[in-house]
């Protein structure tokens, strides 16, 4: 039996058609058509007027705080139940991230403690700028709420929506709820650029200058004048044609990895201690991957053993985000709250959820996840 992957990259068909359009027109260097239709076709998929595609979400994520002139001496506040990336982009501009807990239900960062970790921040002395509020597996954040506190603070907020292309928050699509908002089109998302992402926003101004520090920050000069501090973060003509072949079947992905979400919901309605990553009720999720708890009483085995039991029989499983403030990396950093998110990543389990998965792979899955119980 093949191994199975947790989210291995699923081609439309149509990617060596785009790829080999890109070659032969010899257009091999970091910008070109297919770049700039990709910006055109993903700005007009999430209804937001201006996009950028760059070399990584991460690097959206950096420059959508530089450009808000976030840097040393301010700090943002960061769901902690994140990849990493969220909070190194933070880093990178120099200024100091302070991470918030999540909402058990929604996994998502909690509105009302961040209402109380920014006004503890102030009152400590600290200069609150701006919140990155993390999309988790699919799901939007609570774009309301976190408004409502961002406006009362008077902070800007930064979506990080590198997880939740193709879901929606209230009818919208995810990518328009914040001043600017990040996507990711890493090899294990729910569409691939290989390695890309995309920055959008509503300000046209931002994402120009956005664009200017992605090219290494070139005046418009005949020679090579800087005044300003660039990076090497664009996006290439060759990795955008794989990127347009993806983003046209964009619907389909969703509804695939939907449908194999409710189907592990079925298969395992019946397993004692096993429970699901809720889906909140203002929005409808991408499931980028199926999210399970562990209740290792009543289901006889903990979360390490499940994953441990199905890498014994080539299947990949991955435990969910260990929260930033309990990384190494961001020991002694503020944080607001902690347990939820602890929590989960002591009984949380990524399931396999790529959009090619089969029925009988599926069913492979959940074979070998039952099997871990001894019970």
């Amino acid at each position: 039996m093949s191994r199975i992957y947790l989210s291995p990259p699923h081609p439309s068909g149509r990617e060596v058609e785009l790829v080999r359009d890109a070659i032969e027109s010899n257009w091999l260097a970091p910008l070109g058509p297919h770049v700039d239709a990709f910006e055109r076709e993903l700005s007009a998929l999430v209804g937001v007027e201006n996009a950028l595609a760059l070399s990584s979400g991460t690097a959206a994520l950096h420059l959508a705080l530089t450009v808000l002139g976030i840097g040393a001496g301010d700090e943002v506040a960061c769901s902690t139940l994140t990849f990493a990336a969220s909070a190194n982009a933070i880093r990178y501009t120099g200024a100091t991230p302070f991470f918030v807990d999540c909402d058990a239900a929604t996994w998502t960062i909690d509105a009302a403690l961040l209402d109380e970790a920014i006004a503890g921040r102030r009152r400590a002395g600290a200069r609150v700028r701006a919140v990155v509020a993390v999309d988790l597996y699919g799901q939007c954040c609570d774009y309301d709420a976190l408004q409502e506190v961002c406006a009362g603070h008077e902070v800007v907020l930064v979506q990080d929506a590198a997880e939740s292309l193709g879901a929606t928050y209230r009818g919208a699509p995810s990518g328009g709820q914040a001043a600017l908002a990040a996507f990711s089109f890493n090899g294990n998302k729910i569409i691939t650029t290989s390695g890309g992402g995309m920055l959008v926003g509503a300000d046209p101004d931002l994402i120009a200058h956005a664009r200017k520090l992605s090219t290494q920050a070139r005046e418009p000069a005949p020679h090579y004048e800087h005044s300003e501090i660039g990076f090497n973060y664009r996006l290439s003509n060759v990795l955008a044609a794989l990127g347009r072949a993806q983003l046209a079947v964009l619907g389909d992905r969703v509804a695939a990895r939907r449908r194999i979400n409710a189907r592990y919901r079925a298969l395992l309605a019946d397993a004692p201690g096993i429970s699901f990553m809720p889906e909140a009720p203002y929005g409808t999720g991408n499931a980028w991957l199926t999210c399970i708890l562990v209740d290792p009483e009543r289901f006889g085995a903990d979360r390490e053993a499940i994953r441990l039991a199905l890498e014994a029989v080539d299947i990949e499983a991955r435990p969910v985000w260990k929260p930033m403030h309990l990384q190494p990396l961001f020991s002694g950093y503020p944080v607001a709250g902690g347990d939820v998110s602890a929590r989960l990543f002591e009984r949380g389990l990524c399931l396999p959820s790529g959009s090619a998965l089969s029925d009988a792979e599926q069913d492979r899955v959940v074979a070998a996840l039952r099997s871990a119980s001894c019970r």
